[in-house]
Order: C-alpha cells, then sequence, then structure tokens
C-alpha cells in the first residue's frame, strides 16, 4: 500500500503573520550587539603550542651514523667515516654548537661546550667527512672572513675576539657552507 503522508510544514509552531527564520526575526542582530558589547580579550592568542612539546633530532640528523663493518669489528678499527662534502660539513658543526654549547678560549670545556675549531674536531671524531673536508671548510671560513670585510690570521682568532657573539658564528659557518655549496665542495 502506498503512503500518502505528506511531509509537516519547515515551521509548524509558526502563527501566521509572524516572520518565520532567522532572516526576518531579528536574532541575528541582537546576537551581533550582544558580541559587541562583550570586552575585548585580555590577550592576544598567539600559535598553537603542543603541549608535549617537540621531539629533540640529534645534531647529525639526516645524516647517516657511522657503522663499523664485520672486518672494522674484527681488525677493531673504527668505521669508515661518512662521505660528506665541505658545505655539509660545516652546517654539522653550527648544528654542533647549537646542540652542546658555544666557548671561547679553548676548544671545549667540561660541560661538553664547544669553540669553533672544537666543533669542527667533533664532527670529524664522530665519523663525518676527513681531513681534507676540514681543510677544504677551514678554507670556506677564511674566505668568507676576509671578503666580509673581517680579516683574521685564522676562523679560531675569529671565535675568540671579544666582540664575537655565538650568532656570528653561526652566520659565519652558514655563509661558508653556502659558499661550498655553490662551488660544489
Amino acid at each position: 500500500m502506498p503512503r500518502t503522508d505528506t511531509p509537516p510544514p519547515p515551521y509548524p509552531l509558526l502563527l501566521p503573520g509572524l516572520p518565520a527564520g532567522p532572516d526576518g526575526s531579528g536574532l541575528v542582530a541582537e546576537i551581533e550587539a550582544y558580541l559587541a558589547s562583550l570586552p575585548a580579550p585580555a590577550r592576544t592568542l598567539g600559535p598553537y603550542v603542543c603541549r608535549y612539546g617537540s621531539t629533540l633530532r640529534p645534531w647529525h640528523a639526516g645524516h647517516p651514523e657511522p657503522r663499523a663493518t664485520l672486518l672494522d669489528r674484527a681488525l677493531r678499527r673504527p668505521a669508515r667515516p661518512v662521505p660528506v662534502t665541505a658545505a655539509d660539513h660545516l652546517r654539522l658543526a653550527s648544528r654542533y654548537i647549537g646542540a652542546h654549547g658555544w666557548l671561547q678560549g679553548a676548544m671545549w670545556d667540561g660541560a661538553g661546550r664547544v669553540c669553533l675549531l672544537g666543533a669542527q674536531a667533533a664532527v670529524l671524531a664522530y665519523g663525518y667527512g676527513t681531513p681534507a673536508t676540514v681543510r677544504t671548510g677551514r678554507v670556506q671560513l677564511m674566505e668568507v672572513l676576509h671578503a666580509t670585510g673581517r680579516p683574521a690570521r685564522s676562523p679560531d682568532e675569529f671565535n675568540d675576539r671579544p666582540a664575537t657573539r655565538e650568532g656570528d658564528v653561526h652566520q659565519l659557518l652558514d655563509r661558508a657552507a653556502a659558499r661550498a655549496a655553490r662551488l660544489g665542495l
């Protein structure tokens, strides 16, 4: 048997002659007036930050860790160094300083902070690059120092100047890494 029910009207409880729907009732204007009367928020909302924090990444993230082969273990020798470019070496040195802290007047201290040379030595000691990579990186550091009008006898002298700050060292490493990358080193 087919159904012959018709759907009910959209506003069955409204009496004839009253406005039907929110457009004609003035409800929207009343809500807007109420919201405008509220005081402004006491503080501006910043970007959302996860309450659990972020995951710490190691300073060498993005580069494989040096792995000792079976022959390396049998001969009790260190693993072969991971090949990196001079640009990568300089970026890793900057990240190492950022992770462990920066120091003036010594290569490293008991807290783990390092100077520019100490960071390069640590990157090399962890197995990233070769001594030739470090030399190429230091040449690029010297080129950037002289090109920017900050002549020094060595990058270490620049590191130990009283006016040098950690940000200056990171900027020097970044510029030297960019130069080395442009030159394909």
